[in-house]
């Protein structure tokens, strides 16, 4: 009985701290002009209105229509949290540049938990710090790393993926795409080899992308388990090269974790689990949206012919200006592969692999009259800037020629894929040169032909309700 009537008592204490919580977040509330909106229903939100799938690259429906009804600027709750989303392209460029001012970083639950999110987590990855990892990704990932060192070992990748992908009878490009970019990026961290290692670090992020955007419910037999099991096993993997690495410094490679290790006496920040969790975000950054796009990328080249031809044209042209047609790439080649570029930009735009850009506000932020209260979450959409028809004419349709004529500064306020500000992903050179580099020995040495597959659906970030599978033939 004694049990029971404990249970019986903290239930009802819980839910007395509950009524009373959003009572005082009510009476706050009300002392201030919100934006327009709804909470949707208690504790959830809407919730489940944001997640019912929709099926074109256009903006998902639940944004779309509270865009049209409040304006680019309005209120919602999701996961029991207040929210407001910003399709408004001034107030998003200004929220990103006020990082460590008045809005910090935050993560959705799902995020939080998987990336370590929490408390002290958070706030180390601001101001000295995220300045340090930025420098420390583009020593490793950044401009100069891709043009003196990474450049011919991308090329080798590309190559022996595609005449890997050519032997057999259809790949899943999404599967087989995140599998290849994971694979080299692990290597660039520590040390990863594909070939010795029992462990298939390309089927556990496979699991974890699959589970990102599900209810955090880690029960087994749910998604989100089968994703919390994958990060723990790469967690694993990553933490047995750390320990291997302490125990023979004398195996110096020059990657990312020997440069990391080799800071930790001088870093004060920096912990051996610290360097784990930069190691498991890098990987994820860089493989899920880089796959992502490139499956988009064969997907809408095969359903536009006229944007192949002009891509093969291209290339053939590069070719044809070599002294050895299989010499290998240059710095200026890749540079000067400028209509890839535009293709890669427009697939970018139209996939919005991300919905947006996540914030919590320091203190209160006025705007259009509006007050966005201390402790709230700011969602930038910077997906529906990116589908606004008074910059992109016809904005559903894909047309790389649009990037030719437009300006620097339009391009800055109106297209974020990888972020803006301070956070502006420090990956974003790798992922489009890999996905030129790629394009180039695509078109240039194979055929490709869809099989079935690649219908899109936004629940709400891109995915396909069914593998893209194609079949790919080496040209003669």
């Amino acid at each position: 009985m004694w049990p029971t009537m404990g249970l019986y008592v903290a239930t009802i204490v819980a839910i007395c701290f509950i009524l009373l919580e959003l009572k005082r977040r009510n009476s706050r509330e009300k002392q201030v002009v919100l934006p327009p909106g709804s909470k949707g229903f208690p504790l959830i939100g809407e919730t489940l209105q944001l997640l019912v799938p929709s099926y074109s690259l256009d903006l998902p429906s639940f944004i779309r229509t509270r865009i049209q009804r409040y304006g680019p600027i309005f209120k919602t709750r999701l996961v029991g949290r207040p929210v407001v989303m910003s399709a408004d392209p001034g107030f998003n460029r200004y929220i990103v540049q006020q990082e460590g001012k008045s809005v910090e970083m935050w993560y959705l639950d799902t995020f939080s938990k998987l990336f370590a999110q929490d408390g002290e987590a958070r706030t180390t990855a601001a101001g000295l710090v995220h300045k340090y990892l930025r420098n420390l990704t583009l020593s490793h990932f950044g401009s100069e790393s891709l043009r003196v060192n990474l450049l011919p070992h991308l090329e080798s990748l590309v190559r022996n993926t595609l005449l890997g992908w050519s032997s057999k009878d259809t790949i899943d490009v999404k599967e087989s795409a995140l599998t290849m970019t994971i694979e080299f990026v692990a290597k660039q961290l520590f040390g990863y080899d594909s070939d010795k290692s029992k462990e298939k670090i390309g089927e556990k992020f496979g699991n974890i992308s699959q589970g990102l955007f599900s209810l955090p419910l880690n029960i087994p037999g749910t998604t989100y388990h089968s994703c919390l099991k994958s990060q723990r096993e790469v967690m694993d993997m990553m933490r047995t090269a750390l320990k291997d690495r302490l125990t023979t410094p004398e195996s110096y490679r020059g990657d990312f974790l020997d440069h990391a290790l080799k800071d930790l006496s001088t870093e004060k920040f920096l912990s051996e689990e610290f360097i784990l969790q930069i190691m498991f975000g890098l990987l994820f950054a860089s493989s899920e949206s880089t796959s992502m796009t490139l499956t988009l990328v064969l997907k809408l080249l095969s359903e536009n012919p006229h944007v192949l031809k002009e891509l093969e044209a291209e290339h053939e042209r590069i070719i044809k200006n070599k002294e050895s047609p299989d010499s290998p790439l240059t710095w200026a080649e890749v540079k000067s592969m400028t209509f890839t570029l535009q293709v890669i930009n427009e697939s970018l735009r139209l996939g919005n692999v991300s919905l947006g850009i996540l914030r919590r506000t320091l203190k209160d932020i006025e705007i259009n009259g509006y007050t966005i209260p201390a402790g709230w979450t700011i969602m930038l959409v910077t997906s529906a800037c990116q589908y606004n028809s008074d910059i992109y004419k016809d904005p559903l349709t894909f047309n790389p020629w649009r990037w030719k004529e437009m300006q620097p500064d339009v391009i800055a306020k109106n297209f974020m894929p990888f972020g803006g500000g301070t956070r502006q992903c420090a990956g974003a050179e790798f992922a489009k040169v890999l996905m030129t580099i790629f394009l180039h020995n695509l078109v240039t040495n194979y055929r490709w032909e869809k099989i079935k597959g690649g219908e899109i659906v936004r629940t709400p970030i891109l995915g396909f309700r069914n593998a893209l599978r194609v079949k790919l033939t080496k040209k003669n």
